[in-house]
């Protein structure tokens, strides 16, 4: 039996570019698709080896049950494709792309996850084929394995993409969370009498200084398997919380903080 076409099929596969293929022109479907899945969906960044998180996106929520990730130590990531509102993988043409890449793993043996709706992951990577939009994502850690794979949303490669459409489809199973972001403090109104006389405002003394032997204050630690709120009583509020699934990550100015079940498990 030929090879040719598996082979062709396993090149498609691994697309890990970002918004590779697109056309330069502003008015095209495929530019206008990139600008939208860009907007909504903020990358991660992981480490070369894929086994941690660089610097966090927007975590997506899935809204589909079905989704299939293998563990990272395969070098090429299980597709899912979604069409007439269901996922499914596409794990004989995954398994013959890891016969060519990685022989000496057995498909066998790789680590497989399935994926239900209200889990979260991340998106790494966004790329616009000929006939599909393909997103990378990784999993949070599960027992030490991380997981990862492709969602593909087909269209039809003879004519342009539906913009519309395609985000329509990619909303039916996954959406962005919200991003809290940090509301600056408001300014109030200027002074409207114009016949108002101006008052130079007189700067307060400053405030004596601290006696020469007065003690530093004790430096803010916590420990592995605190609570979250002792953790706040150390350190105040997070400026950022990321909620996936058992863990949860507390992103301060400089320290992340990482509960387990509620507690601290990991301090970077």
């Amino acid at each position: 039996m030929s090879l040719r076409k598996p082979v062709v099929i396993s090149a498609f596969l691994f697309v890990v570019g970002a918004t590779s293929g697109l056309c330069a022109q502003s008015g095209d479907p495929k530019d206008i698709l990139a600008r939208k899945l860009n907007d909504q969906f903020v990358l991660t960044r992981m480490t070369a080896d894929g086994t941690d998180v660089v610097k966090a996106g927007s975590p997506v929520t899935l809204h589909k049950d079905g989704l299939q990730m293998c563990g990272t130590d395969a070098k090429i990531p299980l597709t899912n494709f979604y069409k007439e509102g269901k996922l499914s993988a596409g794990k004989f043409a995954w398994g013959m792309a890891m016969g060519l890449a990685q022989p000496s793993l057995p498909t066998a043996s790789v680590p497989m996850r399935t994926f239900v709706s209200d889990e979260k992951f991340w998106i790494t990577a966004i790329a616009i084929e000929k006939s599909a939009v393909i997103l990378k994502v990784y999993s949070d850690t599960y027992g030490d394995v991380r997981y990862y794979a492709q969602l593909a949303f087909p269209f039809d490669k003879k004519g342009p993409p539906p913009v519309d459409d395609l985000m329509k489809n990619i909303a039916e199973v996954i959406t962005a969370e919200a991003s809290t972001a940090d509301s600056g403090a408001s300014q109030g109104p200027a002074g409207s009498g114009p016949s108002a006389p101006t008052q130079q405002a007189v700067a307060p003394p400053p405030p004596p200084p601290p006696p020469s032997d007065a003690p530093a204050a004790p430096p803010k630690t916590i420990a592995l398997g605190q609570t979250k709120d002792q953790v706040i009583a150390s350190l105040g509020q997070p400026q950022k919380i990321v909620q996936l699934g058992a863990k949860e990550i507390d992103y301060y100015p400089d320290m992340k903080v990482t509960f387990l079940n509620g507690k601290v498990s990991d301090v970077q």
